[in-house]
């Protein structure tokens, strides 16, 4: 059976950002004592943005975190980035490691990682890349599979963004987890609402999304203290805070229990509409192959700014009127033009071919 196997959701994470001290690692676990919490996380080694910052203190931290494990009999996770690393924590007795979103994005980093667990059976956790790209999450997921890693859980912790106005630390960007989860069904998913969120305040509205999502479980950093913290201090909670929003967290279902006539008869309707859509859109690209070669006897260009302008216009004034959020509909008929435009294209790029050559 996983790690990340339980009988009631949500698998639950909690720990401090980083190990700071033994009397707050053990005071941290102490004050986990009572809540379902199935794994203790602590940066030992913290991969900081810019030097100058508390980066962590390696090996001793790793002590606190055996003799935690011991006297409360909670297993601990830690962060991983290189082999000696895992050396390392291993030799602690570390229960399972994860690999870090700054580690992720790099290939070359996770194979070495890779090679140093072949031939070990631990869990490992692996934090999506700070971009939002998902085929270098399943990359790492991969390598660490084809060197013999078994039990894998994706952590879901959010991606980077420029946009300052973002009330998130990092994106969610909800649809790469999903189509992670479409890939690979079988993979558990773990969220991150501290990363994500990046201010306390927002870590339980976070996390009750996760589960809305069907995540299996949270990641959520916890300090005795957190304004004294040396890492992330706006981002984690009390154990009491922590306690407090497991107590308000609404567990969905993926299925229904039960047999629901009126789920399965919405269904139905939601599938008909959903061929009607699909029935219509080719009916559009007919039309579009139709407007190429018209386009072509005349001479035309493809895109046609003033067209899309007005496409843009009556779609958003449209959508209002249907209660519709404009930036959704738009980046519909973006995907619809651009794939109207690439037919176009490809008649046009005909037509250049039987022109005769001089």
């Amino acid at each position: 059976m996983s790690f990340f196997t339980v009988s009631e959701k949500p698998l639950l994470i909690a720990g401090p950002c980083s190990a700071e001290s033994k009397e707050q690692v053990l005071a941290t676990a102490a004050a986990l004592q009572g809540l379902p919490v199935r794994l203790f996380r602590a940066g030992v080694w913290k991969p900081r943005s810019r030097p100058g910052h508390f980066e962590g203190l390696g090996t001793q931290a790793l002590e606190w975190l055996a003799e935690m494990k011991s006297c409360y009999g909670l297993p601990f996770a830690t962060e991983v980035a290189e082999p000696q690393h895992v050396a390392a924590a291993l030799q602690h007795g570390a229960d399972v490691l994860w690999l870090g979103a700054r580690t992720t994005v790099n290939p070359f980093d996770v194979q070495r990682l890779a090679d140093s667990l072949r031939g070990v059976s631990i869990p490992v956790m692996i934090k999506n890349p700070v971009s939002p790209d998902v085929e270098l999450w399943l990359g790492a997921i991969e390598r660490l599979e084809q060197a013999g890693i078994t039990d894998i859980a994706a952590v879901h912790r959010g991606f980077t963004s420029y946009k300052s106005s973002s009330p998130f630390r990092n994106a969610p960007n909800w649809p790469v987890p999903i189509e992670l989860r479409r890939r690979r069904p079988d993979l558990p998913i773990i969220c991150d609402p501290s990363h994500i969120a990046g201010q306390r305040q927002g870590v339980a509205s976070v996390a009750q999304k996760a589960m809305d999502m069907g995540f299996e479980g949270l990641m959520i950093e916890t300090h005795p203290n957190p304004e004294a913290a040396l890492s992330d201090a706006q981002q984690q909670l009390t154990p009491e805070a922590l306690k407090a929003l497991l107590a308000q967290l609404v567990i969905r279902h993926t299925e229904t229990t039960g047999h629901s006539s009126e789920l399965e008869h919405l269904r139905q309707i939601m599938d008909s509409l959903d061929a009607e859509i699909i029935d219509l859109i080719g009916r559009r690209m007919e039309l579009s192959r139709a407007m190429g070669s018209v386009k072509k006897a005349l001479g035309m260009t493809a895109y046609q700014p003033e067209r899309w302008r007005e496409i843009v216009e009556t779609r958003s004034s449209h959508a209002a009127g249907k209660s519709l959020p404009a930036e959704f509909i738009m980046e519909l008929f973006q995907k619809i033009h651009d794939e109207s435009i690439r037919l176009q294209l490809h008649i046009l790029d005909d037509a250049a071919q039987d022109e005769p050559s001089c």
